[in-house]
């Protein structure tokens, strides 16, 4: 093939992947009179994934893309759950920039064996104080549930985010004030039960949510990174709507579940959820602390029944190799390099969390057979990053149960580790 014939392959491919912009005035005037024109220079390259942009980057194509392979083991005798490798997540990312001011995000997931849309956003950003988001994202509620699913520190996030939504379709939003110190988001949602993503991606009844939160940073300052109380900040998340039908079961970090609602127990009424948390991020230490309240009328037969089901964790973290510690990319010092001595960055995680669900669940029999109305983990563990976007965990969670209906429950011991290309 000439290399004639391979530029236009090229310029045929980024013209049908990218929503192009239009010419300057100039070029279509020269175009229309019939004289030759240039056609604008594109650049690619890889920056925290693959991209295709115009030279000045108003319109921009990024290709990503998070795959994690699990394994989880129980150590627990005679009658663990069973143990299994397993395809957690396999999503390809298409995100970019159209012409300057408006951004997208598509996400689908072919993780756990099924095909799911997990995002799919339009963004007009008119400032950086203000932009406007419609789609299907992250509900802006919980603080760890925010962080990127390929930045959380353990396999799973922690037992106090069963009480807050994951993904839901809305509109929103967003913002970021007094020099990055405050952000911001608020919008209207479908709204769906706590610890679950919309699958459907339509809503069960004519009622919404209204959901927001703040981050406040009081002490950021990019001329001094490293003074200590640079990466002090606070965290305030809260939603509030009517939800009607489905309520939500709890699941361990295995993925083993403990608690569900008995059969005809429905939600029916105004149900409120409060997040506040606090993060600290100096050097090589991380962590964050968060309390997750979520409160809702529920009736079984006529009967109503109002729940309020608390949990609470904190998470911390030490990078033995020096990197600075965050709630986003870790990247190594060095990258893995054998030949020359190089292994990467090496991080050291703990995490406490319980969930204790409403004492009158179980007294009106609202409960399943089998549900455990607390649980109480404690996790500990290791990150090593080869790479920016390579990431191995391991881990290792023991999770105990009390006041279970029927026979009590015996505690969870699991060994889980995985294997993670995220960029």
């Amino acid at each position: 093939m000439s290399t004639i014939s391979r530029r236009l392959l090229v310029h045929a491919v980024v013209v049908a992947a990218v929503f192009w912009s239009p010419r300057p005035a100039v070029a279509q005037t020269a175009a229309a009179a019939g004289q030759a024109t240039t056609p604008a220079p594109l650049e690619a390259g890889f920056h925290d994934g693959f991209f295709v942009q115009t030279a000045d980057g108003s319109t921009r194509l990024v290709f990503g893309m998070v795959a994690q392979t699990d394994g989880r083991f129980f150590v627990d005798d005679p009658d663990a759950p069973i143990s299994t490798f397993t395809i957690r997540k396999a999503r390809p990312t298409l995100s970019g920039t159209i012409t300057k001011y408006f951004d997208f995000n598509v996400m689908p997931d072919f993780g756990n064996g099924t095909a799911v849309l997990e995002n799919a956003y339009f963004d007009i950003r008119f400032s950086p104080k203000f932009r406007v988001r419609s789609g299907k994202d992250k509900a802006p509620i919980g603080y760890e549930m925010l962080i990127g699913d390929a930045y959380v520190l353990f396999l799973e996030r922690s037992l106090a985010n069963s009480l807050v939504p994951n993904r839901e379709v809305g509109i929103q939003v967003q913002g970021d004030l007094a020099s990055n110190r405050l952000s911001y988001s608020a919008g209207v949602f479908n709204g769906i039960p706590d610890g679950s993503s919309s699958t459907t991606d339509l809503d069960t009844n004519n009622a919404k949510d209204l959901e927001g939160r703040i981050i406040v940073s009081p002490f950021q300052s990019t001329q001094s990174p490293d003074r200590a109380l640079n990466g002090l900040g606070f965290h305030f998340g809260g939603s509030t709507g009517q939800q009607a039908g489905a309520l939500p079961t709890f699941r361990t970090s295995a993925q083993q579940a403990y608690f569900s609602y008995a059969t005809g127990v429905e939600a029916s009424g105004t149900r409120t959820r409060v997040t506040p948390a606090v993060f600290y991020y100096h050097k090589a230490f991380g962590g964050y602390g968060e309390y997750v309240r979520s409160a809702q009328p529920v009736t079984l037969n006529g009967v109503e029944t109002h729940v309020v089901n608390q949990a609470w964790e904190v998470t911390a973290s030490y990078l033995l190799t020096g990197e600075h510690a965050s709630a986003g990319i870790v990247r190594p010092r060095n990258d893995f390099d054998p030949a020359n001595g190089h292994w990467g960055a090496l991080q050291l995680i703990a995490r406490y969390a319980t969930l204790t669900v409403d004492g009158d669940v179980f007294l009106a029999g609202l409960a399943s057979a089998g549900s455990s109305r607390e649980a109480k983990s404690i996790a500990i563990g290791a990150d090593w990053y080869p790479t920016a976007y390579i990431k191995l965990y391991g881990t290792f969670e023991r999770t105990l149960f009390e006041g279970a209906t029927g026979a009590g429950r015996p505690a969870e011991h699991a060994i889980l580790f995985r294997t993670q290309l995220a960029f």
